[in-house]
């Protein structure tokens, strides 16, 4: 009866959590990653907590440390795509309305006016929406601060009551999952944030030593960019150089492709990730790409970390089915033979023919070797 009640709550709070996330439908994507930065600063809240400080003074540093994450990653979006917008179309302006390309005695003429004129109106339309968005995003904001608090705060109650209706005899299913969610979210947080920093710090001075008037932008853009699996920077650097090649500056091309390429976009994959990937998630890059692309094209900008994440948990349980079914033996015929006999063959063949009557009686009677004692009972002479 208490399990089945159990059940039951649990079906209940499945229930009322779908309804409530349809009516918190417009802040859904606010409230999931305040849930994804609060398991990768759980552990933080807990190191400070073995630290000497109260539940509370640890949720509050730990609230301030994903704040000022947050700010230092998404204020440099904002300050270009609103207050350098100039800059970044300026420097859209100057791609020409066509490009040659010469190969084989043959000249392709690459119309990309249209393309042009398309960057340039997106460019300016998301500079104007993130200016009127500006209250709304406040608001949200302070959502995800509070948000984060309170999952700092009582995240290991949360934790409990999540898992209280589970078997026991399942929990090592649910703590396989929840580690896997554990070292995506690493891998998508800490390690894709090292790796844009790190890109920050080697594509600024040099395009700025290469002589771009936009060199914070360009860099900002290359750092944003490294959360894009696969590809990433080679995106900004490969149109920069067919730019180069377009207007006959090869040597520029040359220098922007190879030094951009190799110190931008690869020097941090193959230098700072490795460092940073001790606790990754180890998610083939594939599958990376996969969940990120779809999660971006599904869910806008929350699905490049629950995409990722969808699918990581996906692999991970298909892992465990597998392990599960290679570790139950497959019935075989001379099994399905054996146990055949043992089912039609008695189960003691001493027994076989025996009856209870066939049972010997132990003997009760008194013993002549007894002899009596005085309190009346009897004791055995061996």
């Amino acid at each position: 009866m208490t399990r089945n009640r159990r059940y039951v709550l649990a079906a209940v709070v499945t229930a009322l959590g779908v309804v409530t996330a349809a009516f918190l439908l417009e802040v859904l994507g606010t409230i999931l990653f305040a849930l994804t930065v609060a398991y990768v600063l759980y552990p933080v809240h807990n190191w400070l907590m073995r630290r000497g400080l109260s539940a509370n003074l640890a949720a509050i540093a730990a609230t301030l440390c994903g704040f000022f994450a947050t700010v230092a990653v998404f204020s440099p979006i904002f300050v270009t795509l609103y207050f350098r917008r100039g800059e970044l179309i300026g420097l859209l302006e100057t791609v020409p309305d066509e490009i040659p390309i010469t190969a084989f005695d043959q000249t392709i003429v690459i119309d990309v006016a249209e393309v042009q004129a398309w960057t340039i109106t997106q460019v300016q339309q998301l500079a104007v929406g993130v200016a009127t968005a500006t209250p709304e995003l406040a608001i949200k904001f302070a959502l995800f601060v509070i948000l984060l608090f309170g999952l700092l705060l009582k995240g290991e109650e949360a934790g409990r009551a999540a898992i209280a209706p589970v078997p026991r005899e399942y929990r090592d299913i649910v703590h396989a999952l929840t580690d896997r969610t554990k070292e995506t979210l690493y891998a998508i947080y800490v390690l894709q944030l090292g790796t844009s920093v790190a890109t920050l710090i080697i594509a600024y001075p040099l395009f700025w030593g290469l002589g771009y008037e936009s060199a914070l932008v360009l860099a900002i853009f290359a750092a944003i960019l490294q959360f894009v699996p696969i590809i990433g920077p080679s995106l900004l650097i490969l149109p920069i150089a067919l730019y180069h090649v377009a207007m006959g500056e090869l040597v520029a091309a040359l220098l922007v492709g190879v030094l951009g390429l190799a110190l931008i976009a690869w020097f941090p994959d193959i230098v700072v990730r490795p460092r940073l990937a001790q606790s990754s998630a180890g998610l083939p890059g594939s599958l990376y790409f996969i969940g990120f692309t779809g999660g971006l094209f599904t869910m806008g900008a929350i699905g490049i970390v629950v995409g990722p994440l969808v699918v990581a948990v996906f692999v991970e349980a298909v892992s465990l089915l597998a392990d599960e079914v290679n570790r139950s033996p497959t019935p075989t015929l001379a099994d399905f033979n054996q146990s055949t006999t043992a089912v039609e063959q008695p189960a003691d063949d001493s027994l076989e023919g025996s009856s209870p009557e066939a049972t010997p009686e132990p003997d009760v009677s008194p013993s002549d070797d007894a002899t009596p004692s005085t309190d009346g009972s009897h004791t055995e002479i061996e």
